[in-house]
């Protein structure tokens, strides 16, 4: 647009020269355009890469979460004490070991991100050795929690049956327990190089296999309930030793060299921040499970524990595309940072972040739509079926919040702000949102509706700070950061150990 006299702007209706300003108009709108088109390019080449990594990482946690549901299902229609103590041990005890020690492997998700980004491959069989040792000292510090499960279960309101049932079943699943921290990490390990389509294969292939010998075993040859915890151990054993067998078998030639003793180094600094890694996802995964303890004060308690447990179930399930958000965005982010490209990791950020949103979108409209039948997939008892249908509004409300916070974790995990995150989960979980649900509980006369309603408010409470947080993040610094990281983790390498120091040998 042309200027007037004294800086003052003319009506384009009164310039002399209509031609010129046409002309200037059409420049500005193929500008306009050519930007358009610029961001359409970068945003679709973004997803692909994101996609990219977290189709495989969502499958693959869907059949893996997916065994637990399908031994929920097998259970239930044994009996209700049998889905009750199945659904406890599973979404109360793992549900603390499984987000406390994935947590922990997001650590390792951090460094082999930034490796990889800055081309330092042979890093990252070293971070995963790391994470080996680290990780399974702190499973056998969590076996108590197996091992005394049922007082504990007791002293938090559950009934003596429910109570007993669950120790027994968690006593069972120490194996499951014991396997996730190579698990967790050999995903991680994988996916930080992009091979993330062998996880989602190899996931599948155990889901499968798992669901052969649930029907076999617990549908067929009615084996109980240990059976049916039997079968979750061997199944997630399964995915182990097929992720295990494909790093040694050559498949990853320059990030896995062999046993190397520079594990060995550096793991007080490893443990520090993978312990701030997994208090951050141990205290938002077990968030909600509260739920389930709280209904042991409940009348009816076997039908409560059913149908929450049922409710936090499908939020678990369909918590794991979230989560491959998480894990896309964890990625993105650490690569594009470990490279040196700020803006590629805040636009990784923006692109994942809308993307799960609208994911979160569509499946709150599912439970909206389908809210009645929610439950028929877990049991045939009206009472159960009745109760989780008059939970559907709050679980759609639910799921479509965490379509957000996981991908900002990612976001977090990728620039390596884990601490902060924990006192984040802390804060807004533990000191906002579980007394605002007891408040209103005690309050309102809806019980653990009202209790459930007063979490959400914890959950709103960490999206709105994560995301203020990633909104004021100083990406060129953070690139910096993630750069001085890598030449110092580089340094004891080079000194220490050859690549050819105590090379893997096949078993």
């Amino acid at each position: 647009m042309g200027m007037g006299v004294k800086g003052e702007e003319e009506d384009p209706l009164l310039v002399s020269d209509p031609g010129q300003d046409e002309e200037q108009q059409q420049e500005q709108v193929q500008h306009r355009e050519a930007n358009v088109g610029s961001v359409v390019r970068e945003t679709w080449s973004e997803s692909k890469k994101m996609w990219a990594i977290a189709g495989p990482s969502i499958l693959s946690r869907l059949a893996m979460f997916s065994m637990t549901v399908v031994t929920q299902s097998f259970s239930g229609h044994l009996s209700d004490l049998d889905l009750a103590a199945i659904s406890i041990a599973s979404t109360v005890i793992i549900a603390i070991t499984f987000g406390f020690l994935l947590g922990m492997a997001s650590a390792l998700e951090t460094f082999c991100g930034q490796a990889y980004g800055a081309k330092q491959y042979h890093m990252l069989g070293i971070y995963l050795q790391r994470s080996w040792i680290v990780l399974f000292l702190c499973s056998l510090l969590l076996l108590p929690l197996f091992v005394f499960a049922t007082p504990i279960l007791k002293l938090l309101g559950q009934s003596n049956a429910v109570a007993e049932q669950s120790g027994v079943v968690a006593m069972w699943l120490i194996p499951m327990h014991l396997c996730f921290p190579f698990q967790f990490t050999l995903q991680r390990f994988l996916q930080s190089q992009l091979k993330t389509g062998v996880i989602a294969w190899i996931s599948g292939g155990a889901l499968a296999i798992h669901v052969l010998v649930s029907w076999l075993f617990v549908y067929n040859l009615r084996v109980g309930i240990v059976g049916a915890a039997l079968t979750l151990d061997f199944s997630w054993w399964v995915s182990v030793f097929g992720l295990f067998g494909y790093v040694v078998s050559g498949r990853c030639p320059h990030s896995w060299t062999g046993l190397l003793a520079q594990a060995f180094v550096g793991l007080w600094e490893f443990f520090k921040l993978s312990a701030a890694s997994g208090v951050m996802l141990a205290l938002e995964n077990f968030y909600y499970s509260v739920l389930i303890i709280v209904s042991g004060y409940l009348h009816n308690t076997e039908v409560a524990v059913d149908a929450l447990s049922i409710s936090i179930t499908i939020f678990g399930w369909e918590s794991m595309i979230p989560l491959g958000f998480l894990a896309a965005a964890g990625v993105r982010v650490a690569n594009e940072l470990g490279a040196g490209n700020a803006k590629g990791a805040k636009f990784a950020t923006t692109v994942s972040v809308l993307t799960s949103l609208v994911v979160g979108l569509l499946f709150w409209s599912t439970i909206m739509a389908f809210h009645e039948k929610l439950a028929m997939i877990f049991t045939s008892s009206s009472s159960v079926i009745t109760m989780v249908n008059e939970l559907a509004v709050l679980l759609a409300f639910t799921v479509l919040l965490n379509s957000i916070q996981p991908v900002l974790s990612g976001v977090a995990i990728g620039c390596g702000w884990h601490g902060v995150v924990a006192f984040i989960n802390i804060g807004s979980y533990y000191l906002i949102g579980v007394p605002l649900g007891f408040f209103l509980g005690w309050l309102l006369p809806f019980g653990v509706t009202s209790i459930w309603s007063g979490m959400i408010g914890g959950t709103v409470v960490r999206t709105v700070i994560l995301a203020i947080i990633t909104f004021r993040c100083e990406w060129e610094k953070e690139a910096q950061k993630a750069q001085i990281h890598i030449r110092m983790d580089e340094l004891p390498t080079t000194n220490l150990c050859p690549s050819n120091a105590l090379t893997y040998v096949a078993m």
